[in-house]
């Protein structure tokens, strides 16, 4: 049976301040191998934590029942997280069925890249379009501490080197700077990767969840990031690839690659935030930041059409904006931790 047409973006539903619908970030795991500070913190998340939801995680059928009918909403754009997303078994035969509904644009996955040299081939055969792979530290040593005392970094970069061996190029690589932790390690990315077709982006500390001990003091914002790179690498700014793009993009001056900024705290992007999140157990979460989310696995005998109508139902009550309003009193407030829906 075909598919009806994705709905055209003027008609999609939009949220109570006009945003439509565009990326869908898609948790299929809850648990990690790693234990980063600022994500998953060992003191406070113990192993074997959160095995209890095993039972409800979703099916790939359910995973697949909620795209299709997220994509008739206008979804565009599918990103596979974690926890750690090469945990969950069988991946690429998810990556497979996503791959081929029409009306997907891009295809992404998010991974710490610790398990990623075995998978790399079966994940572009699948149809994974694109990778973010995190990388905070070049140093073997400091790495292993900024994940908990548990990755080590030639790992990563032997699943990194796999992955170019697989055929993905422009991987993204994702490193989170905070103020006295990893500052020194910004200007050893950008060489790493400068010259090559891959982006660094940094990523401003965020107050994601509840667990990890953030506070403004520990943020770098992203201006100072940009004129210490500048300084070294002249850099010149780029238009925005697409609408709601989060990054702030930047080439080198002397043509060799970009660099990208994301800048939450100190330049929030709400405004054009059209992004939710699906949780491993099914819960739809329209920001970041939000204290709960809304239960959206599929119901017995429940179509597409009617899975999608209540979908559009919760976008249409959204209203957040988080990252502009951040004070006190919405930084002490419970949020959702971010390992449960992949940042």
């Amino acid at each position: 049976m075909r598919m009806p047409d994705p709905l055209p973006l003027a008609a999609a539903p939009r949220d109570r301040l006009g945003r439509p619908l565009h990326d869908l970030r898609i948790s299929v795991i809850e648990t990690c191998n790693f234990r980063c500070p600022y994500c998953m913190p060992a003191e406070h998340v113990a192993d074997g934590e959160g095995a209890p939801d095993r039972a409800r995680r979703l099916s790939f059928d359910e995973i697949e029942r909620l795209a299709r009918a997220l994509v008739r909403l206008g979804v565009r754009k599918l990103r596979l997280t974690g926890g750690e997303p090469l945990l969950r078994k069988d991946l690429p035969a998810l990556v497979a069925r996503l791959a081929v509904i029409p009306g997907v644009d891009d295809l992404a996955l998010t991974t710490n890249g610790s398990l990623l040299a075995r998978q790399a081939g079966a994940l572009r055969e699948a149809g994974l379009h694109r990778l973010t792979i995190s990388i905070d530290s070049l140093d073997p040593a400091r790495f292993r501490i900024l994940t908990g005392g548990r990755g080590e970094l030639d790992q990563v970069l032997a699943g990194f080197a796999a992955a170019e061996a697989a055929g993905f190029t422009a991987i993204k690589i994702n490193c989170v700077v905070q103020r006295g932790v990893n500052e020194d390690d910004v200007l050893p990315l950008v060489e790493r990767f400068r010259g090559t077709p891959h982006v660094v982006r940094f990523i401003e500390f965020m107050d994601v969840g509840s667990c990890n001990g953030w506070r403004p003091d520990r943020v770098v914002p992203s201006a100072v990031l940009r004129d210490r790179i500048h300084a070294r690498w002249p850099l010149r700014a780029l238009s925005p690839g697409y609408r709601g793009e989060v990054a702030e993009r930047y080439a080198f001056a002397d043509g060799a690659g970009e660099v990208g900024f994301v800048s939450s705290v100190s330049e929030p992007f709400c405004g054009d935030c059209h992004r939710a999140r699906l949780s491993a157990d099914g819960q739809l979460f329209t920001c970041l930041f939000a204290g709960q989310g809304h239960d959206v696995r599929p119901l017995p005998g429940e179509g597409e059409e009617a899975l999608a109508a209540r979908i559009a139902q919760v976008w249409r009550r959204r209203t957040d904006r988080y990252s502009e309003l951040r004070g006190p009193r919405s930084t002490a407030a419970k949020k959702i931790e971010m390992y449960l829906i992949g940042g």
